[in-house]
């Protein structure tokens, strides 16, 4: 997938993670999909020469936090990169 904006400039999200480290690590959001029945946030990371995408599980905590997990199936990340691809065929080019 080339690295470019998804949304304008003026629009893109920004998340700040703490990684396992403690170390902070900015991501552009790209989108949220669900999948079998849970949440995954699908994220750039913003290195200048990041080229893949991040798919990272959405565990709800509360009404107002959750806890974002790596995901080590690769039948999820291969279904949920399946859709946001799908979704994003006109937007983005995919390097196979």
């Amino acid at each position: 997938m080339e690295n470019e904006n998804l949304i304008p400039e003026e629009e893109v999200s920004i998340l700040t993670l703490t990684d396992e480290n403690g170390a902070d690590v900015e991501f552009e959001y790209l989108d949220c999909i669900e999948y079998e029945g849970k949440e995954y946030l699908v994220l750039l990371p913003m290195e200048e020469d990041a080229a893949e995408v991040v798919i990272l599980e959405v565990e709800p905590v509360d009404e107002e936090n959750e806890n974002y997990l790596a995901v080590t199936d690769e039948a999820v990340l291969d279904g949920v990169y399946a859709i946001f691809k799908e979704k994003f065929q006109d937007v983005l080019d995919f390097a196979d």
